[in-house]
C-alpha cells in the first residue's frame, strides 16, 4: 500500500487533537487527524458536555422542588433518568457529528484506526480494512487520558462504575459511595444526590476539592453537607467486597477501618495518560508517571514530535487541551507562538452550587512569597443573586501587595463558572487593582460582587 505523506499528523481528535488539526489546516498545512473511537474524544462523548447535560437536568429538577419560593406551583414532580440519559446522550452525539463537519469543511484527512509511531516521522494505523502507513515531518499526540483504576476498586459496570457507567446508569442507585472529591466525582456526587440518591463521599486529602483555595472547599462542603451528602475527609478506601446487589466498603479513617455498605460506587480517584502500544520507549520519549514530559512549547524532545492536553500533564482540562494544540499548530507552521502558563487557565466544576477559580489559592500566594491583599464578598450582598433566589456564595480575590497584580480569584455559587472569565481576561491583559476597580459593571448582574470583591481587598467595599 503507498505511504501518505503529510505536513502533520495529529493522534486523536479530542478537544487538543481536533483543535491542533483545524488550526493546522488553516495554516495551509496538509492534516491527517487519526481517532481510534469518537471524534471529540472523551470530552464530547463521556465527558465535559454529556455530565452538563446531565446536571442541567438535576437543576432544572432541583429548582422545581422550589417552585412556592418563586410563586409557583408544581405537583407530583418526578424524573425519568432514561430520558435524562438520552438527552444527555443527543446532546453529545450532535457536538461530536459537529467535529466531523469542521474536520472536512477544513480539508482534514480523517482516519479511523489505531496509530504507533514505528519511527520518526513514520505513524502506522490499523484499521476495519487493513493498517495505512502515513509519513509527516511534525506529529501531535493528544491520546488523552482515561480513569485512573486502583486495585481492587477496578470497575465492573454493575455494583462499581466509571464516569462512563455513571453517564449511563443502568440503575438508579439508593446508596452511593462517591471514590475521590475532584471535578469529576464531586459533579456525579452532586447530580445524584440532587436527584434523591442517599450519597457519600470519601477523599484521601484533607477536605474536598482538594486544587481549590481552602475557604471554597470549606463552604463547598458545608453546602454539600445541608443537602444531604456526606462527606468523609482524609479518608481512605481500602477494600470493596462485592456482593449481590450490594457492596461493602472498607473505608479507613481516623486510624480505624469502618464497614458500610452501598448498592452503587463510583470511582473517580484520577487519570491515566494514554502512553501505551504508540512505541514512544522505543523512540526515547520520556514517560513521568504516565505522563509525556514535554517543554513549554509541548515538544518531547525528539524532533518533530510533541504532546498535548492531557497525556502532557496537568491541568487535565479541554481548554489547556485546544489551547496547546493552536500553539504547536502555529509553531509547526513557522508562526509566532505563545506558550500556555497553567497558572493563567481556569477550573470550572459544575456541582451545585459551582466553583470556579483561575491563578494561585491565597495559601499558595503566601508560599511563593508574595505579600498579599485578600478581598471577599458574599452573594447575600448582591441583588441580582437575591432575586435570583441564590444568596449562598462568595468571589475571593487575591492581589500582589505591592503591585497590584491580579494574583487569583476563586468563587463559589450560581453561574460562577461563566464569571470566571472576567478575572481570566484580566489576568491575560496583566491588569492591576486600579483597571478593575475602574471598570463600570453592570447593574443588577452577579458580575458587582467582582467589582466589589477587588475594593474590598483594598479596604473600599461599598454593599456590605
Amino acid at each position: 500500500m503507498a505511504t501518505k505523506s503529510f505536513d502533520l499528523i495529529v493522534i486523536g481528535a479530542g478537544p487538543g487533537g481536533y483543535v491542533a488539526a483545524i488550526r493546522g489546516a488553516q495554516l495551509g498545512l496538509k492534516v491527517a487527524v487519526v481517532e481510534r473511537e469518537h471524534l471529540g474524544g472523551i470530552c464530547l462523548n463521556w465527558g465535559c458536555i454529556p455530565t452538563k447535560a446531565l446536571l442541567r437536568s438535576s437543576e432544572v429538577f432541583h429548582l422545581m422542588h422550589r417552585a412556592k419560593e418563586f410563586g409557583l406551583k408544581a405537583d407530583n414532580i418526578d424524573y425519568d433518568i432514561d430520558a435524562v440519559v438520552k438527552r444527555s446522550r443527543g446532546v453529545a452525539k450532535q457536538l461530536s457529528g459537529g467535529v466531523g463537519h469542521l474536520l472536512k469543511k477544513n480539508k482534514v484527512t480523517v482516519i479511523m484506526g489505531a496509530a504507533m509511531i514505528p519511527a520518526k516521522g513514520k505513524v502506522s494505523v490499523k484499521t476495519d480494512k487493513g493498517t495505512e502507513e502515513l509519513t509527516a515531518k511534525n506529529i501531535i499526540l493528544a491520546t488523552g487520558a482515561r480513569a485512573r483504576e486502583l486495585p481492587g476498586l477496578e470497575a465492573d459496570g454493575d455494583l462499581v462504575w466509571t464516569y462512563k457507567h455513571a453517564l449511563t446508569p443502568p440503575k438508579m442507585p439508593k446508596k452511593l459511595l462517591v471514590i475521590g472529591s475532584g471535578a469529576i466525582g464531586i459533579e456525579f456526587a452532586s447530580f445524584y444526590n440532587t436527584l434523591g440518591v442517599d450519597t457519600t463521599v470519601v477523599e484521601v486529602m484533607d477536605r474536598v476539592l482538594p486544587v481549590e483555595d481552602a475557604e471554597i472547599s470549606a463552604f463547598a462542603k458545608k453546602a454539600f453537607k445541608k443537602q444531604g451528602m456526606k462527606i468523609m475527609e482524609k479518608a481512605m478506601v481500602k477494600q470493596l467486597d462485592r456482593g449481590k446487589g450490594t457492596v461493602t466498603a472498607h473505608i479507613e479513617v481516623g486510624g480505624k477501618v469502618e464497614k458500610q455498605e452501598f448498592d452503587t460506587v463510583i470511582s473517580a480517584v484520577g487519570i491515566v495518560g494514554n502512553v501505551e502500544n504508540l512505541g514512544l520507549e522505543a523512540l526515547g520519549v520520556k514517560i513521568d508517571r504516565t505522563h509525556v514530559v514535554t517543554d513549554e512549547f509541548c515538544r518531547t524532545g525528539i524532533d518533530g514530535l510533541y504532546a498535548i492536553g492531557d497525556i502532557a500533564g496537568a491541568p487535565w482540562l479541554a481548554h489547556k487541551a485546544s489551547h496547546e494544540g493552536v500553539m504547536v499548530a502555529e509553531l509547526v507552521a513557522d508562526k509566532h507562538a505563545r506558550p500556555v502558563k497553567p497558572e493563567s487557565i481556569a477550573g470550572c466544576t459544575y456541582c451545585h452550587p459551582q466553583v470556579a477559580s483561575v491563578g494561585y489559592t491565597e495559601a499558595k500566594a503566601k508560599e511563593l512569597g508574595y505579600d498579599i491583599k485578600v478581598g471577599r464578598f458574599p452573594f447575600i450582598g448582591n441583588g441580582k443573586a437575591i432575586a435570583l433566589g441564590e444568596p449562598e456564595g462568595m468571589i475571593k480575590t487575591v492581589f500582589d501587595a505591592k503591585t497590584g497584580e491580579l494574583l487569583g480569584a476563586h468563587m463559589i455559587g450560581a453561574e460562577v463558572t461563566e464569571l470566571i472569565q472576567g478575572y481570566v481576561v484580566g489576568r491575560q491583559l496583566e491588569t492591576t487593582e486600579e483597571d478593575l476597580m475602574n471598570t463600570v459593571f453592570p447593574h443588577p448582574t452577579l458580575s458587582e460582587m467582582m467589582h466589589e470583591s477587588v475594593l474590598d481587598a483594598f479596604d473600599r467595599m461599598i454593599h456590605m
